[in-house]
């Protein structure tokens, strides 16, 4: 039996939108599956354009939305495909600033003005020429989008400041089942996790990102070499993929770090549960870690670099120390590892940060008002 909903009323048509996403970045993709689907239960129609591989991952279609393939490129082939996707839509959301800009395109030159959203879920980062094209595309598309809407007040003061007309704070969701960690219930798995990744009797770190250079993982191999001095030795895993893997290997085997690159993984959840500190050592800013947050979900200790929207993210809920400071990571490591006390401690706290966080379902509401607010009732035809 199909829903009733309060945006498709008897005498007006439901709200037609269409999600933009540029496939590159899985924060961004799992907030777009997870708002489809929100908006979807509530009546709403929704079109998700992005790469096929972005819709093979996350399966925009399982939620009921429909997926245009759309490539990574604002070549002409990929803005007409677009213009089309776009035709009829009352509305359009664009994700991440390339997406957003592909969509400028798209929508430039239309008769009828379609009201335009744009989430910044971080900070596109580049050096040299390159980064006055961001910096230009940014222009183009905040001066374009009816409202921006920033993961973090630093991403929405940089949208005021250049040139946003409407610029608000997003409220967005951790997306995805998670299974709670009860302090008095430990985990069942967590003596197998620990078994197979050879971390019985010392303590386990473990890192997520893939591997490139702004996740800062050269800074955590120094401090991992502090690390070998402690008895147990603890042991670092990272679980990620990228262009860096060759050479961090290279310098874990010629160091003999306690350090292991796990590749990428689909049981993040159950590595974390079974993990006696968080790292996330990231060199340039994140906006809403996708790490941080599933840390203090999972009630796991972490120590990050205040980069970013990370201290807004945490508050008091986790150790912070400076960006690209092997010894101050190092030593906050070390503290926290020989403090209990403090680790629970940073437990309980991580547990209420969390529970301060947008819900999922919060987070629809607070889009579809959005939505609501630049839309006009719609007449059936």
């Amino acid at each position: 039996m199909t829903p009733v909903s309060s945006h498709s009323p008897h005498g007006q048509s439901p709200l037609r939108t269409v999600q933009v996403l540029g496939g590159g970045n899985a924060a961004s993709s799992a907030h777009v599956r997870s708002l489809a689907a929100g908006l979807v239960a509530r009546g709403v129609r929704v079109t998700v354009c992005a790469p096929f591989e972005a819709d093979r991952t996350y399966d925009f279609r399982g939620v009921g939305a429909d997926h245009v393939h759309v490539p990574r490129s604002s070549d002409p082939v990929s803005v007409a495909a677009l213009r089309a996707a776009c035709a009829h839509a009352d509305l359009v959301h664009a994700h991440g600033l390339h997406a957003s800009f592909r969509t400028v395109l798209a929508l430039s030159g239309r008769r009828v003005s379609t009201p335009l959203v744009v989430t910044w879920h971080d900070r596109a980062y580049a050096d040299g020429a390159r980064a006055h094209m961001l910096r230009a595309l940014e222009r183009r598309v905040v001066k374009a989008a009816t409202v921006v809407l920033g993961t973090t007040s630093a991403l929405v003061d940089r949208a005021r400041r250049t040139g946003a007309r409407d610029a608000r704070l997003a409220a967005v969701a951790l997306p995805g089942p998670r299974r709670p960690v009860e302090p008095d219930d430990p985990d069942r798995l967590r003596p197998k996790v620990r078994a197979e990744l050879g971390s019985i009797g010392r303590p386990l770190l473990m890192a997520v990102g893939s591997l490139e250079r702004h996740r800062g993982y050269d800074v955590l191999l120094d401090a991992a070499r502090a690390w070998n001095r402690l008895d147990p030795v603890p042991l670092v895993v990272i679980a990620g993929e990228g262009p860096l893997r060759g050479e961090l290997q290279e310098r874990i085997e010629r160091e003999g770090l306690p350090v292991r690159l796990l590749g990428r993984r689909e049981d993040i959840t159950d590595l974390l549960a079974a993990a006696d500190l968080a790292l996330l050592p990231s060199r340039r800013e994140e906006a809403r870690s996708v790490l941080a947050q599933e840390a203090l979900h999972a009630r796991v200790p972490l120590v990050a670099t205040g980069v970013g929207g990370v201290p807004e993210l945490v508050g008091d809920a986790a150790e912070l120390v400076p960006c690209g400071d092997a010894g101050a990571l190092a030593g906050s490591v070390v503290r926290l590892l020989g403090d209990p006390e403090r680790r629970e401690l940073l437990k309980e706290k991580g547990a209420r940060q969390a529970a301060t966080w947008p819900t999922e379902d919060e987070t629809v509401a607070q889009v579809l008002s959005v939505y609501d607010e630049l839309t006009q009732p719609r007449p059936l035809p």
